[in-house]
């Protein structure tokens, strides 16, 4: 019993040094990027860089020889593959470049801060995180891990070669709080103040904010171990808006294929549009190409262009358009409606043409009443929108364009308010009209359990279907022979009226702070922080530091959603058994 005592101590230890050794590996590289080192500091560093390679290679080794713990396949080849290049790596570095010309590429240090993160991914997946509902709910964690990726975003931004002359706390809370926020409204030029590395933490910022930081921890904790508590499925659950909670970590794992899959596709669409007169260098293209791509289908707003896409070089550039359209469309529908399609097409389209020879069990309901309402909300709104702008616009914003680049360019329009927030007209040249119409498409949104922001369409929805009853003297909801239940529709209406709330004190605040600003260029930024779009007329880098304060609360409570916030702060009172009688209130 001793020895076995001992021998469990000792792992332990191994385990918890490679950990704590990883993790401060990885702040020591972003410290290393973040700041100019001087040769005999950069050697120091590398050398502690490979002594953590070391140590990780010893530890992953130890779980498979000392402990003979049963692995997938999938997390073999993933260990097994990042040891060879980890020790081809650093053999390089030891023998010297000439010894390896084949593949000299390999030959940088950064390659060194590649392994030292792989590192690091697999020794915190091993470590046991155990979401505890008494210590935190689910609306709490949403909370707390948006607020973490906000503030060590901002201290990221401050590093000094994340900028080329320095940037205020403030100014880099802003734009962190924009980009894990995924809005897209910034107080200084993305493309002109940010070198590559701030802007590299940007496009991670949005990834993170796009997808969850607790997706990607909780995915990789899962792919390395192969189970979890049933108490941390339970919280993911309840995040991840999964019906069963079996169903879990498949659904993170089909929500980071698709994501993964549509922005590596997107950014291909991306790169074949790109013309080489404008980009002549191959790797400004790739960065462009991979910067944009995340940044749209996360519906994020950010670009590297100084006047986004109505830049000179790009406005005319269709193809680029209507692929940045369909990455915020896709992103903008949400995972469960895109998973839920696809299983649909397959259903329809792939198995009658793998399968002729047998009889394909019928399946009803395959597609969700929730992606009906979905996909009919987003057409109609895509489809109206576009006929409103072409109409409005023909012979004032769009009167540059030809027929084709007409309706390309008032299709962009009518998507990019659904929180999308890429521009390629000059939004303060835009009729009135065309900027109501804007405010009801930024307000609305995107669709639940998305990258974007707003009400969103399923709300939308809702309240649309409401009237209608109403005026039918019906007591319930009902559409495509379903009931509405009753929670959905208070809590439509609950986020409707809270939405307004902080809009309209929002709108007050600002018009306090800076009087000077008019009430429609004040109104456009609310609503666009709220809805996490990230369109503005202009008035975003002007605004004083209490306004600044504003939007950064905004597009938070926009992100999370104030009746998360609400329930993350109010004790959930349990069931009871009894009720009031019931009376009727004077409406109208």
């Amino acid at each position: 019993m001793n020895d076995t005592s001992a021998k469990s101590k000792f792992l332990k230890t191994i385990y918890r040094t490679a950990f704590i050794l990883s993790l401060i590996g990885v702040f020591a590289f972003i410290i290393d990027f973040g700041y100019e080192q001087s040769s005999t500091i950069q050697r120091a560093l590398n050398a502690f860089y490979l002594i953590i390679l070391f140590i990780g290679i010893g530890a992953t080794l130890t779980r498979y020889f000392a402990e003979h713990i049963k692995r997938s396949r999938q997390v073999v080849l993933f260990d097994y593959a990042s040891i060879a290049v980890t020790i081809y790596i650093i053999a390089i570095h030891f023998l010297g470049q000439e010894a390896h010309r084949h593949l000299d590429f390999l030959y940088n240090d950064n390659w060194i801060k590649v392994a030292i993160l792989l590192t690091f991914i697999r020794e915190f997946a091993e470590q046991k995180v155990s979401y505890k509902k008494s210590a935190l709910n689910p609306a709490q964690l949403f909370i707390v891990s948006f607020l973490g990726i906000i503030v060590l975003g901002a201290f990221l931004l401050m590093l000094p070669n994340a900028t080329y002359e320095g940037i205020s706390f403030l100014d880099a809370l802003f734009t962190s709080t924009s980009a894990v926020c995924v809005t897209g409204l910034i107080v200084v030029d993305t493309g002109s103040y940010f070198t590559a590395f701030g802007q590299n933490i940007i496009v991670f910022l949005i990834q993170l904010g796009g997808l969850g930081i607790l997706t990607f921890a909780s995915y990789f904790s899962y792919f390395f171990k192969g189970v979890s508590s049933f108490e941390n499925q339970v919280m993911l659950s309840d995040m991840n808006n999964s019906k069963k909670i079996g169903e879990v970590f498949s659904t993170l794992k089909r929500i980071l294929a698709i994501t993964f899959s549509i922005e590596i596709v997107g950014a291909f669409l991306i790169f074949l549009s790109l013309k080489a007169k404008v980009l002549p260098e191959l790797g400004d293209r790739i960065a462009f190409s991979i910067f944009h791509s995340v940044s749209a289908f996360c519906n994020a707003g950010f670009s590297t262009l100084s006047n986004g896409i109505y830049d000179i070089n790009y406005r005319y550039n269709y193809g680029l358009q209507l692929t940045l359209i369909a990455l915020f469309v896709f992103g903008g529908l949400g995972f469960p409606i895109v998973i839920n399609v696809l299983r649909y097409l397959k259903y329809k389209i792939i198995k009658p043409l793998l399968d002729r020879d047998h009889e394909i069990v019928y399946k009803p309901w395959l597609l969700s009443l929730s992606s009906r309402i979905t996909l009919i909300t987003t057409s109609s709104l895509l489809l109206i929108g576009t006929v409103l702008v072409y109409i409005n616009e023909y012979s004032n914003t769009l009167a540059e364009h030809n027929g084709f680049g007409k309706v390309v360019t008032a299709l962009f329009g009518a998507a990019t308010p659904r929180t999308a927030g890429f521009n390629t007209v000059d939004m303060n040249q835009l009729h009135f009209s065309t900027l109501m119409l804007i405010f009801l498409l930024m307000w609305v949104g995107a669709s639940p359990a998305s990258t974007g922001g707003g009400i969103k369409t399923s709300t939308f929805a809702i309240a649309t279907l409401n009237f209608f009853s109403l005026a039918k003297g019906k007591t319930r909801i009902e559409v495509y022979r379903r009931e509405i239940a009753e929670i959905s529709v208070r809590r439509a209406f609950a986020i409707i009226s809270l939405s307004l709330v902080v809009i309209g004190f929002a709108v007050i605040a600002i018009s306090s702070f800076d009087s000077q600003k008019t009430l429609l260029s004040i109104a456009f930024e609310c609503f666009s922080a709220y809805s996490t779009v990230g369109l503005s007329l202009g008035i975003t880098s002007s605004l004083s530091a209490a306004s600044k304060g504003v939007i950064i609360a905004v597009m938070f409570i926009g992100r999370v959603s104030m009746l998360t916030l609400m329930i993350a702060l109010f004790r959930k009172v349990k069931q009871q058994a009894y009720r009031y009688p019931t009376e009727e209130i004077l409406i109208n």
